[in-house]
């Protein structure tokens, strides 16, 4: 589980306090990367083009339903994607985090992690994870051999996997030490602030995506796009055939879940949907239990696609509490021609 600390926002006494081991964990980064780039031959070329969606920073900064926005648009141009991810948040069991397997729609988060669950449920792709993203490319390929495009959700940092775009995502919404919307809090490496690299990383990427951003940056180098999560409406639990709009809401008592990295995005969202609501925070990847979401005074617990996966293992057993649960759909709308730099990138493939 994961819950960003508000010391990592701004520079505090605890920032200068850590900042020796800051400069340790700078300097095995940047080891790491000059070895790497010094020695191509350590990082394993796959025979189709990868593409690499990450961070510089640890925390949800929405780069699940951009691969999800980058995997639809890529079918619908005509390729056959296929995704791969550490499985971040599941627990597979001693040796076998490292063992590639694929992720089906109905597969346990508590194994697998919830976001390739979401992933696998929503993108149509072929999903497998392994904390050797190398292994579960390679055993995706060899499962799915129509697959000509793979994209690794997160890994921005995982070098031995050679990659032909590297996309790096922003969360403006966090306000940094300065009060502006850089997305990098304080500016520090671990364990100082949020960074896993420094933001001179961010210049060579190939793009930078922003969430929160509606405009592109079109003069700036990387190109930066602008992303929103646009909710799409609401669904029942047990059966998300149903379909229902804010107004559903209006008469009822509403809590709301959250175990996301940015919990207050979603409460944000539901106000300026016109939801008003109870919010409950949780650390990112809660492994929820009915508990967790059984409210006094409640007629509806309102909660992501991501909490709700981890949620449909026990709400089938305890039905009075499963009546009253909620999920928010949304979708990631890019604004700006991402699309097209990234087509234009990988036609350089050989």
């Amino acid at each position: 589980m994961f819950r960003y600390p508000v010391a990592w926002t701004r520079v505090t006494w605890l920032t200068v306090l850590l900042a020796p081991l800051a400069w340790v964990f700078g300097a095995a980064t940047a080891a790491r990367r000059a070895l790497y780039r010094a020695r191509p031959a350590l990082s394993v070329r796959l025979p189709v083009p990868v593409i690499v969606v990450g961070n510089i920073s640890v925390g949800g900064t929405g780069k699940t339903p951009l691969v999800l926005w980058l995997a639809a648009r890529l079918r619908e141009a005509g390729w056959q994607p296929g995704i791969i991810s550490r499985g971040y948040g599941g627990n597979p069991g001693g040796s076998a985090a490292a063992r590639p397997r694929a992720v089906q729609p109905g597969d346990d988060p508590a194994t697998c992690g919830d976001e390739p669950v979401l992933l696998a449920r929503r993108s149509q792709c072929p999903v497998w994870i392994s904390a050797n993203r190398v292994a579960a490319a390679r055993a995706l390929l060899a499962a799915h051999p129509a697959c000509n495009v793979l994209i690794s959700d997160d890994g921005l940092q995982h070098y031995r996997l050679a990659r032909d775009v590297e996309i790096a995502v922003l969360d403006a919404t966090r306000k940094d030490a300065a009060g502006g919307e850089s997305g990098l809090g304080n500016g520090w490496l671990l364990p100082a602030g949020p960074l896993r690299e420094p933001p001179s990383r961010l210049a060579r990427v190939d793009a930078i995506v922003v969430r929160g951003q509606h405009e592109p940056v079109a003069a700036h180098v990387p190109p930066r796009y602008g992303m929103t999560l646009t909710p799409t409406g609401f669904y029942p639990l047990r059966d998300a055939t149903i379909h229902a709009n804010a107004q559903h809401f209006q008469s009822l008592r509403v809590h709301a879940v959250a175990g996301i990295g940015h919990p207050q995005q979603f409460f944000d969202t539901l106000t300026r949907m016109g939801v008003a609501h109870v919010p409950h925070a949780f650390p990112d990847h809660h492994p929820y239990r009915a508990a967790d979401i059984t409210f006094d005074a409640c007629d509806a617990v309102v909660m992501t696609e991501k909490d709700a996966v981890k949620c449909e293992r026990f709400a089938a057993d305890h039905h009075r509490l499963a009546d009253s649960l909620w999920v928010l759909q949304a979708d990631a709308e890019i604004h700006g021609t991402l699309l097209q730099h990234v087509l234009k990138r990988l036609s350089r493939k050989p």
